[in-house]
Parts: structure tokens; C-alpha cells; sequence
């Protein structure tokens, strides 16, 4: 929000003088032309007093001061204000004047007692353009000096409220529990988020109401039922109250400033006058009070925050404080949610685009782009992708025909928006409004995104979105404009029917979003690299890995020899310590034990280490295999464990044929075998062993979204289970969760190899478990079956 603040405004030509909309409100021909920052009025339920700062003369009042001040306001002009409100309370205006910034913001300044006005009024203060704004209205503080914690209550419940809002995880729940607070903030009948299009028309976002209330969520309302002038206003404040819509307004006395000849310009005015346009509209929707707060990101106008209630209510300053506040907590939080609901859009696309140019520069050739999975579809959320690349078309999903494909691709060459050197992109989402011959292809082609990624060649990227039937609900006819006859002739009037109107744009498409212009730009810079310099990439790549393996080669030797061999020299001095017994008293023969017994930890701890480095050095060795002798061959190589605790191993039915790494996937039923042996507790295990397909029902609890179409092999025991807040670090190297010695030991890396090796395989692996009922363990290998190839 600017601090500036807006200049005022000229004087109109309304007559004989400034506009006023008791006089002139009833004869606008357009909502655009009303002066809504100087409407010459304030609402009637407060009083409002202009001050010359230099010396605090009074030189306009409200006409209804003898209301609320006891003295009318032609005997207030040219007096100093302090026979209003005191010496006392002017000193304090000279002192918030001095020490406090209140241009264009609007500060508490004091509550004038009862004995000097017609009850105690709250007055609120505030600079703009060279006058001092002085606005009355009646308390709901105390005056009777009782002290209570009747001060902190709007602190606690904005503290509770802003706790709540930061709770939610996406842009839906987050605006839904914005208007939830706002109206437990408030007591409103109707609490609704407001969003401002594109277009700059409205949409009900989000909603809470009374239970009897008929829902508003969803609706979208055309721009005129905010104007432009309205809109830039709310730029600028954050709250606007309506009381009472229906009250009677108060000129100002003079309407012009007496010293510059201007209008008053009431901007940020609690009491602004309210224009005869709104406050019909707000009649025809039954609303008889309003309370509006302005949602703004990086200074611009998001939407609005916007309450309804059904009978007229008093808004006093210390609630306005709060919902002001509450605003700019809502502003501030808004971007982040829009960032974070985005994110994991733009991860996605970012990993794609990962994976097709690994996939182009592994193929040598950009037509790798459009074929197989991930391609150019997955790049974005499209109907349709073409590559022009070797001088022909490589299309995925739904597009236009290969001779429509090339008349847009010749108009396309010739658009400016190529030549661009910092955004070279072309988007629509209505491309028959500037192609004609794209009507022919709305139904797939409605909206386009295109980059050129060859100036040379004029290869080009083509994303598609077909036509999307807009179906909106308006309330009300957008393009309705009533007009009545007033005192003084024609004039226009806000739309009086509610009702739910449709209407369906035709050749038009979903729009692209600045995130998704960034990432095909992105897209296409890693494309023209990868045609740039793929070799000298390549071989660079190369270098870098062999490098990389050699260290890992010299690591595994110092892990595998110079670090055992130290090992096993302490390991034998401790045991020729242990057969010298006698010159070892009790505690240090415990010593020498500990001793060696931690030799053999680290012993194994090598190995464990040495066996995980080398677990992704080798290439797989994929060959289709039945992975009923895989899993045999698995129980052979625990047997003998196997046959010390009576383990019962069932298989519902036979395994199929698949393409894996038959060695790799050996280890992997090893490990989760031995693991149910050992964690077996004081049950006798029991295994079983199975599979799902993804057309089969059957519990697949804390899955991947990703292993929803892949078959899901499965080994479940009935051991001492695992708690859910352990389930991601049990994959962890070296993470156990008992003591060292317990179960049987172990260093903890089995299931880092069972992670890796399913990984691989490019799968993935999860676990499903309750603690004394047993466990779980689920993976996937989407190298598929026997006729399947990865």
C-alpha cells in the first residue's frame, strides 16, 4: 500500500459548486464518473470537524454537529477547537501531531467525556493534504475508569485468528478460514473473500454465513459492481464501514475548504459518504450493513474481504483496528500460499524437464522430446505438444492436423514476440481471435504456448489446451444495465436481479500461468544448451564420473583395508589380554571384553558401509526372471536362521515373470526376510508373501501417488511392529530403533540397501505398520513383466 497520498481532487463541474451526493447523487450516468474520494458527505451516525493545522481553526463541519457536539456548525466555523473538545484534548492533537505519523493513517486519539457531548464519543485523527480530520462517533469503551482486561480482548482473539489462518496449506482453506475469522471477529451474517480477476471481475471465493442464508460462494460478479475508482481506493485503505446503508447522509459545512477553495478529500474517512449506487445495491441484495477490507499483493488490489449483515450495526474503532490489522496479516500471508499451492506444481514440471533433456542428450536427438514417456505432453499441463524438428512434425496427445500445423507455424516465424531477447515466448488462450484459421482446431487448439528453440532452423515447441467451456456463474446478467428516471432525469442504477445467469465463452482455453510461461522458457534454454554444446557436455559428464568413481574405488579400499586391518590388530591384543585372565582384575577383564566386542561392531559397520558404496556402482543386469525362484532362492540364503525360529512363510498364489536385476531383487526379499526373523519378538514369524496389480482391491496404506497404476509386491509379518512417526527413518543408514545389542544386533543398513536397490529399479518403497501387531513392507519395480521393457 502507498503512503502517498492521492491528490485531490478538482473541483467537478456539479452545478454552482463542489459535488455533493445529496445534491448531485441521483444524476450520474455512469458509476466511473462519481468523485467517491469527495463525495461531500459523511455517513450520519458520526461528526466530522476540519482543523487548519497551524492553528487548529475549525474550517468545516458536518451539519449534523449539534447531534453529537451540542453546537450547530455554523457557529463552530473559525473557532478554535479546543472549545469543542478542550485545552486538555488539544494538547494532545498537538502532541500526535508532533510525535506521530498520521498522514493519510487514521490514529485513536482520545474519548471526549459525556459532560461536553451528547453521550462519550471516540475521535479519531488524521492529516491530509494541509488539514487536520478530527471524526466522532459513539464509544464502546469504558468511561466509568474501572479497570479491566476489556483492552486485550481483540488482542487475543487476533493472536487465536492469525494462528488458525497460518494453519491451513492451500490458497482454498486459507481464504475459507479468513472468513471465518473475520466474521467470529465480527458477528456479521455474511463473511466472504472476494477475488478480482484478470479482467478485473469478481468471484465469491470463499464464504461463511448463517446457517439460513442462501450461499453467494462461487458467484462471479462483472467489474462494474466495483468500479475502477472504487477499486483504486481500495489500494489505499484497508477498511471501509457502512453502518447503517440505509441512514440519511450529512453535507459538509462549506462543502470547499474555505482557505484552498477544494473539496475535501475523505480517502481514508471512516464516515465517507457511501454513493447512492452502492447503497442501492446493497438494498437489492437485503444488506442493510457492510464492512469491507482491502487484500493487496505488492501494493496491487488481490481482492476484497467483505461482510454483510441483514440489520443496520455499529463498527467501533477498536473492531475496525483489529479487522484492519487482520488484513494486513492476510496480505502479507496470501503470496506465500500462492507460492507454496505452486510449488509442487513447478517441482514437477521441473523434474520433467530434467528427465526429457537427460532423456534427448542420452538419444543424441531432440526427437526423443515427443516419444515415450516422460515427452514434451508431460512438460506441461497441455492437451497437446508438437516439435518441428529435421523439418517435420512430432506431435503427442491431441493436436491440429500436420497442414494446419504448418500454416500456424509460417505465422507464427513472422510474430514480433520471437524477436524478443529477453522473453521470447508466445502465449494466448484465444488464438482464433488473432489466427482466424484456428478456429478450424478450437476443439483441441483454443489456446497456445509457443518457443522457438533454433533461430536457424525455426525449430519450434507447440503446447496446446483445447477449448474449455467457460461455464461461469454470474449473479446476474454482466451486460445488464438499468436505467430509471430520478429527480433530476435519467440515471443509472445498479442491477436488481440476483439470479444465477450463464454464460459460456466459446474458442477460448484455460489461460497459462506466469509459472508455466517461466518453466517453458526454462525448458527452452536447456534444450538450445543441450543443441549447443552436447559433446563437449557428454564428455565433460564423463570425465566427472569416472573421476568420481575412481575416488569412490580408493574410499572403498582405505574402508575395506587400512581401516580393518588396525582393527583386527586390536582385536587380537584383546583377546590375548582375555587368556592372560589372571593378571586382569574383574572391572578391567569387563573392559577388555567391551573392547573387543566393539571391534566387531566396527568391524561390521565396514562392511555394511563398503557394501552400501558399491550398491549403485554397477549397472543393473535386467533379464526377465521368475520371481518365484528369486524369493526361494532368498529363503535358501536365511535357511538357518529360518530353521532356528520355526518361521512359516505362505505365498497366496505364484508369482509372475519380471524384468529386473535378479541379484539385486534376491537382496532385497533377504533383507526384509531376515528382518522379520529378527524383529520376530516373542511370536513365532510368521511371513507372507504376495503381490498386487493395480486393477486389484487390496490395502495399499501410505503409498505413493505414483505406485497407483503399478503392480505392488508386498512382505508382511507379525513381528513387534513399528511406530507410524518411525516409518520414514527406518530406511535411514544406520538408524536403529532399539538398543544395539537388542534383537539380535545389526548396524541398521539392510533396509538402505532394500531403498536402493528398489530405486533402481525405479521404484519406490514404503512400509505400513502397528506396533505389536507387525508390519508391512510394500515396493514397486515398474520394469514390468515378462512382454514389458524399462
Amino acid at each position: 500500500m502507498s503512503d502517498a497520498s492521492p491528490p485531490d481532487p478538482a473541483p467537478p463541474a456539479w452545478g454552482d459548486g463542489p459535488y455533493s451526493i445529496v445534491r448531485h447523487g441521483q444524476t450520474l450516468a455512469t458509476c466511473e464518473s462519481e468523485p467517491v474520494q469527495a463525495p461531500g458527505c459523511i455517513q450520519s451516525h458520526g461528526a466530522l470537524l476540519v482543523l487548519r493545522i497551524t492553528d487548529f481553526t475549525i474550517l468545516q463541519a458536518s451539519e449534523n454537529t449539534a447531534a453529537f457536539l451540542l453546537t450547530a456548525p455554523e457557529t463552530l466555523l473559525g473557532k478554535p477547537v479546543s472549545s469543542v473538545i478542550g485545552a486538555a484534548n488539544e494538547q494532545r492533537l498537538r502532541e500526535i501531531l508532533e510525535h506521530e505519523s498520521i498522514e493519510s493513517s487514521t490514529k485513536y486519539a482520545f474519548t471526549l467525556p459525556a459532560s461536553t457531548a451528547v453521550s462519550a464519543l471516540d475521535v479519531c485523527v488524521h492529516t491530509q493534504s494541509g488539514v487536520m480530520i478530527l471524526e466522532f462517533e459513539n464509544t464502546e469503551r469504558r468511561t466509568s475508569g474501572v479497570t479491566s482486561n476489556e483492552e486485550y480482548d481483540y488482542f487475543d482473539l487476533i493472536k487465536s485468528a492469525v494462528c488458525r489462518i497460518q494453519a491451513t496449506n492451500n490458497l482454498k482453506s486459507f481464504c475459507h478460514q479468513v472468513a471465518e475469522e473475520v466474521r467470529r471477529l465480527t458477528g456479521l451474517d455474511r463473511t466472504m473473500v472476494y477475488r478480482f480477476h484478470a479482467d478485473h471481475h469478481g468471484e465469491v471465493f470463499a464464504e461463511a454465513k448463517r446457517a439460513d442464508m442462501a450461499p453467494l460462494l462461487g458467484l462471479h460478479y462483472p467489474e462494474a459492481d466495483i468500479p475502477k475508482q472504487a477499486r483504486d481506493i481500495f489500494t489505499r485503505i484497508w477498511i471501509r464501514p457502512v453502518p447503517n446503508a440505509a441512514a440519511p447522509l450529512v453535507e459538509m459545512v462549506p462543502l470547499a475548504n474555505p482557505d484552498t477553495g477544494r473539496p475535501l478529500n475523505m480517502t481514508h474517512c471512516a464516515l465517507r459518504g457511501t454513493s447512492v449506487m452502492y447503497t442501492e445495491y446493497l438494498a437489492n441484495m437485503g444488506v442493510a450493513a457492510s464492512l469491507a477490507m482491502s487484500i493487496l499483493i505488492d501494493g496491487e488490489l488481490w481482492g476484497l474481504v467483505v461482510g454483510h449483515h441483514n440489520t443496520p450495526t455499529q463498527f467501533p474503532h477498536r473492531i475496525r483496528t483489529a479487522c484492519e490489522f487482520l488484513a494486513q496479516v492476510v496480505s502479507l500471508q496470501l503470496k506465500s500460499v500462492e507460492q507454496r499451492e505452486q510449488l509442487a506444481y513447478r517441482l514437477k514440471l521441473e523434474e520433467v524437464h530434467q528427465k526429457l533433456v537427460s532423456k534427448a542428450a542420452q538419444a543424441g536427438d531432440l526427437m526423443a522430446l515427443s516419444d515415450n514417456e516422460p515427452s514434451l505432453l508431460d512438460a506441461l499441463d497441455a492437451g497437446g505438444a508438437a516439435l518441428f524438428h529435421l523439418d517435420r512434425w512430432w506431435c503427442s496427445g491431441k493436436t491440429p492436423a500436420t497442414h494446419q500445423l504448418d500454416l500456424l507455424a509460417d505465422w507464427l516465424n513472422h510474430r514480433p514476440e520471437f524477436e524478443s531477447t529477453t522473453r521470447p515466448v508466445f502465449v494466448t488462450d484465444q488464438l482464433s481471435a488473432i489466427f482466424p484459421d484456428a478456429k478450424e482446431f478450437a476443439d483441441v487448439g483454443s489456446g497456445l504456448l509457443a518457443v522457438r528453440v533454433s533461430r536457424r532452423t525455426r525449430d519450434l515447441i507447440l503446447w496446446f489446451r483445447p477449448e474449455t467451456a467457460q461455464t461461469v456463474n454470474w449473479a446476474g446478467d454482466p451486460n445488464t444495465k438499468l436505467a430509471v428516471t430520478g429527480p433530476n432525469g435519467p440515471r443509472l442504477t445498479p442491477r436488481g436481479s440476483f439470479d444465477l445467469f450463464i454464460e459460456t465463452v466459446k474458442e477460448r482455453a484455460m489461460p497459462w500461468s506466469e509459472m508455466e510461461i517461466d518453466s517453458a522458457l526454462r525448458l527452452r534454454m536447456l534444450v538450445m544448451e543441450l543443441v549447443v554444446s552436447r559433446a563437449e557436455r557428454l564428455t565433460e559428464l564423463n570425465a566427472d564420473l569416472t573421476r568420481s568413481n575412481d575416488e569412490l574405488d580408493a574410499f572403498a579400499y582405505v574402508a575395506s583395508h587400512d581401516l580393518k586391518e588396525p582393527l583386527r590388530g586390536i582385536h587380537k591384543y584383546a583377546h590375548q589380554l582375555l587368556e592372560s585372565a589372571k593378571f586382569l582384575d574383574t572391572v578391567n577383564h569387563k573392559r577388555v571384553e567391551n573392547l573387543m566386542r566393539l571391534t566387531v561392531r566396527m568391524d561390521s559397520l565396514l562392511d555394511s558401509l563398503l557394501h552400501f558404496s558399491r550398491v549403485g556402482r554397477s549397472a543393473l543386469e535386467l533379464e526377465t526372471v521368475d520371481l518365484n525362484d528369486v524369493i526361494q532362492e532368498a529363503l535358501e540364503m536365511i535357511g538357518a536362521r529360518r530353521s532356528d525360529c520355526a518361521l512359516q512363510v505362505t505365498t497366496p498364489r505364484p508369482f509372475p515373470h519380471w524384468r529386473c536385476d535378479r541379484i539385486r531383487i534376491r537382496e532385497v526379499y533377504t533383507n526384509l526376510l531376515s528382518n522379520a526373523i529378527k524383529y520376530a519378538g516373542t511370536n513365532a514369524p510368521q511371513v507372507e508373501l504376495g503381490f498386487l496389480r493395480p486393477d486389484e482391491n487390496g490395502l495399499r496404506p501410505n503409498a505413493p501417488v505414483s505406485s497407483s497404476k503399478q503392480t505392488v509386491f508386498y512382505v508382511s509379518d507379525n513381528g513387534i511392529g513399528i511406530e507410524p512417526r518411525h516409518f520414514e527413518h527406518v530406511f535411514r543408514i544406520f538408524k536403529r530403533l532399539h538398543g544395539r545389542d537388542e534383537f539380535g544386533g545389526g548396524v541398521g543398513a539392510g533396509l538402505t540397501i532394500v531403498q536402493k536397490h528398489v530405486q533402481r529399479h525405479g521404484g519406490c518403497v514404503w512400509v505400513d505398520s502397528k506396533p505389536a501387531v507387525g508390519s508391512t513392507f510394500f515396493f514397486t519395480m515398474p520394469c514390468g513383466e515378462e512382454d514389458a521393457s524399462c
